[in-house]
């Protein structure tokens, strides 16, 4: 099985935005730029399914100019197979890159697409949700490990050769003490069930991680996926594709040994209009501005005072 994670380049989480005198944008020049978070946690998925066997290759694709080359060494040099450069000097947006994605996907065939559910300069959380309307393949988003509220477990049956078992997941709160756990057993004799890891099990073709769940005899995939009210659920059938959160797993560093092995790792180079992509936006930025500074805090010496600075001057009660 084939998977293309999708990466972008954008600046630096850890940089101080300024936006241009004209307002027409943000500064970039001489600005650390580096692979947008979501990507990441995108790309550690992919390499994380790899590894369990259940993927024979992960292609990493990014677009933009030439410096985004970088951001795909990066990701060759995580662990990605190979890469693919998408050549562009004008501005891609949300349906451009979706449109580009599903010509790709006609080219490489891959069983499953990874993307992080949104880039951090621009907040669109839209790519991912195009390219599933594009391609029609079902999408679970948000895909997570974790909630905000307690699940009270679910089985999951496995049917081998010689008998059914039965998983039971158990995830606890996100800000408790103790982390996510997996126990196995049979359905009817729980006082036998044994903790077998805290981040996945294996039996028979069957590799289960705790966010995201393949079934590689099924071609399906089962994705709990962080909602406003906790975790839900959803079950695909292959092909698909799925949109990362923040807290779906911790993405690796790229070792030096590995930078190096990078350097030889192929990429493959389309521009929008060998993959027959009209790059024409309907969108005008007409001025980009600085949100309003915040005002400094109050300190208040007693309930009173503070009951009264919020009626009578916050009007919020």
């Amino acid at each position: 099985m084939k998977i293309m994670v999708a990466i972008k380049r954008v600046i630096d989480y850890a940089v101080k935005i300024r936006v241009k005198p004209d307002k027409s944008g943000v500064v970039t020049q001489n600005v650390k730029m580096s692979m947008n978070p979501f990507c990441e946690i995108a790309l550690e998925e992919a390499l994380r399914i790899r590894e369990s066997g259940l993927a024979s290759e992960v292609v990493a694709v990014t677009m933009g100019p030439s410096q985004c080359l970088d951001t795909l060494r990066t990701g060759l040099a995580m662990g990605a197979d190979r890469g693919i450069h998408v050549d562009s000097t004008s501005a891609l947006h949300p349906l451009h890159v979706a449109k580009i994605l599903r010509n790709l996907v006609q080219i490489e065939k891959p069983s499953l697409i990874i993307l992080g559910k949104q880039a951090i300069d621009d907040d669109c959380n839209q790519t991912g949700q195009m390219v599933a309307g594009l391609l029609n393949w079902p999408q679970g988003t948000f895909a997570s490990k974790d909630g905000t509220t307690l699940s009270f477990g679910k089985m999951i049956q496995h049917e081998s050769n010689d008998k059914v078992r039965s998983f039971y997941v158990r995830l606890g709160f996100k800000n408790q003490a103790f982390a996510p756990t997996m126990w196995w057993g049979f359905p009817k004799d729980k006082s036998n069930m044994s903790q077998i890891g805290k981040k996945e099990y294996t039996h028979g073709t069957m590799k289960s991680l705790i966010g995201v769940v393949l079934d590689k005899e099924k071609e399906e995939v089962t994705v709990d996926r962080e909602v406003d009210d906790g975790i839900e659920t959803v079950q695909l059938k292959l092909p698909a594709v799925i949109t990362t959160d923040l807290r779906l797993n911790q993405p690796r560093y790229a070792t030096l040994p590995n930078i190096m092995k990078a350097k030889s790792k192929p990429i493959k180079k389309f521009t929008p209009q060998e993959l027959n992509v009209e790059i024409k936006s309907d969108l005008e930025i007409v001025e980009v501005t600085e949100p309003p500074k915040r005002k400094a805090g109050v300190m208040v010496s007693s309930v009173d005072e503070l009951i009264e600075k919020l009626k009578n001057e916050a009007k919020v009660i």
